[in-house]
């Protein structure tokens, strides 16, 4: 089964938890360019989906981003969530090389 996501480029002065009470994830690429990281954001919809079809960290996802034209393969390779209440705080993905 094949995992694909579609994010956004994070405006840099967007506040977290002001993305989380849009629904949206706050997420980071590492390495898209180079040692560049990218801060993303993600439906957190999508995300929780995301999450639960990879059954836990270290999956390779799909990773598209319109914006800057940029798809490739990354590695999930974080998953931060609230401990209780089980809600997505940050996901963070790794090119894979």
């Amino acid at each position: 089964m094949s995992l694909a996501i579609e994010c956004q480029v994070r405006p840099a002065d967007s506040k977290p938890n002001a993305l989380r009470q849009s629904g949206l994830t706050p997420a980071v690429l590492y390495g898209h360019n180079g040692s560049e990281s990218l801060p993303l954001m993600i439906k957190t919809k999508l995300a929780e989906f995301l999450v639960r079809d990879a059954r836990g960290q270290k999956a390779v996802v799909d990773v598209t981003i319109p914006e800057i034209s940029w798809a490739g393969q990354a590695v999930l390779q974080e998953i931060q969530a609230h401990p209780a209440k089980n809600t997505l705080y940050h996901l963070s993905f790794w090119v894979q090389a």
